[in-house]
Order: C-alpha cells, then sequence, then structure tokens
C-alpha cells in the first residue's frame, strides 16, 4: 500500500536528499505547490510571483512508516519559525507548510505543530488542503546525490543529512 505526503521546507534539494534516506520511502519527487500559474517553471516561481512553494511529494508506505513520523523528520531537519525563509533563501516559494490530502493528515498536521510547539516555540508553517502539485524539472531530481559537492550541498543540504541521520538512525534504510 502506498500514500503520499507534500511538504515544504525550504528548498526541495533538502527535503528530497532527507526523505529519499528513510526506510518506507519509495519515491520523492520535487515540485511546486501552493501556487496559482498552471505548470510553473522554476524561473517562474523563483521570482516569487507565482505563489507556490518549493514541495517534495514523498510516497511512502505507511506499514512501514507513519504520516506522523514524515512530519516528526520535516520538524526536526529544517526552521519552522521563520516566516517564508530558510536560512539565505528568501521569498514566499521557500516557506514552511503541510499539504494535506484528506482530514486525517490535516489532523495531524495540527498535532505534529503542537508537538513541536514546545521545541521552536512559535511555528509559522502553514496547514493547507493540497490544490496541484506540479513536478519540477528533470535537473532537480536527485540533486544531493548528483551534486555533493557543491557549496550550496556542502553549506544547507549536507548539515540536513547530517542531523536527520544523528536523530532518525532507526528509520534509514539499509545500504545494498
Amino acid at each position: 500500500m502506498s500514500a503520499y505526503a507534500v511538504l515544504a521546507g525550504g528548498c526541495f534539494w533538502c527535503l528530497e536528499a532527507a526523505y529519499d534516506s528513510l526506510a518506507g520511502v519509495g519515491k520523492v519527487q520535487s515540485g511546486y505547490a501552493g501556487g496559482h500559474v498552471e505548470h510553473p517553471s522554476y524561473k517562474q516561481v523563483c521570482t516569487g510571483t507565482t505563489g507556490h512553494a518549493e514541495v517534495v511529494r514523498v510516497e511512502y508506505d505507511p506499514s512501514v512508516i507513519s504520516y506522523e513520523d514524515l512530519l516528526r523528520v520535516f520538524f526536526t531537519i529544517h526552521d519552522p519559525t521563520t516566516l517564508n525563509r530558510q536560512g539565505n533563501d528568501i521569498g514566499t516559494q521557500y516557506r514552511s507548510a503541510i499539504y494535506y490530502v484528506d482530514a486525517a493528515q490535516k489532523a495531524a498536521a495540527e498535532a505534529a505543530i503542537a508537538e513541536f510547539t514546545p521545541v521552536w516555540g512559535r511555528i509559522v508553517t502553514e496547514v493547507t488542503e493540497l490544490g496541484k502539485f506540479w513536478p519540477a524539472e528533470a535537473e532537480h531530481e536527485d540533486y544531493f546525490e548528483r551534486n555533493p559537492g557543491s557549496g550550496y550541498c556542502q553549506a544547507v543540504v549536507a548539515p540536513k543529512i547530517a542531523k536527520l541521520r544523528k536523530s532518525f538512525r532507526d528509520r534509514l534504510k539499509k545500504p545494498d
């Protein structure tokens, strides 16, 4: 059985690399959600005028990893307290958001915010019904895996992956 989650926590390269590492996650696809332009491009989304956030669509097996655990990872590896910003990435396209597909996901998102508010303080993560998910261009797929030595990946993505590996060691995929 397969389910999916759509999450925005800054640059999608960070989230994709993190969720790809988790047992029970089949596919992670970078894309865009929450905007008003049909078939947006990365270049358009980067202008901040389309209303979209950079997101990942995480396909997972709920018998291996729960939606709630995906949310725990989400609130551990990104900063949900900065409005429209993750580090040096600034703009509405980098907002923190959980796009739910049903009432159960909405309730789980609200419960996760309540769980993590004592950890983070004020959380600005949006909880919004998913409209349309638009896949990102092919060059954004597996970005960290293909570019581990790039400056951005070393400075931004790698520390999040290190935090994930430390905090969720028991949830990682086993090496082949």
